[in-house]
């Protein structure tokens, strides 16, 4: 197998990894739509959490 072919392998599994960070911030966001419908007046509280659970998904799928 060539160098080339296995860079091109290990970035795909990188890619594929980085799905569950994806999954994750898709949930946070869906979560913060549902509560803000929900509960309007809570609006800046909720944005506060979601922005700091989007920083905590995205650092989980860079550092792998």
């Amino acid at each position: 197998m060539s160098p080339a072919a296995t860079k091109y392998i290990g970035a795909g599994l990188a890619a594929i990894g980085l799905t569950g960070a994806g999954i994750g911030i898709g949930s946070i966001f869906s979560s913060l739509i549902s509560s803000t419908a929900r509960n309007p007046a809570l609006r800046g509280q909720l944005f506060t959490y979601a922005i700091l659970g989007f920083a905590l998904a995205e650092a989980t799928g860079l550092g792998k």
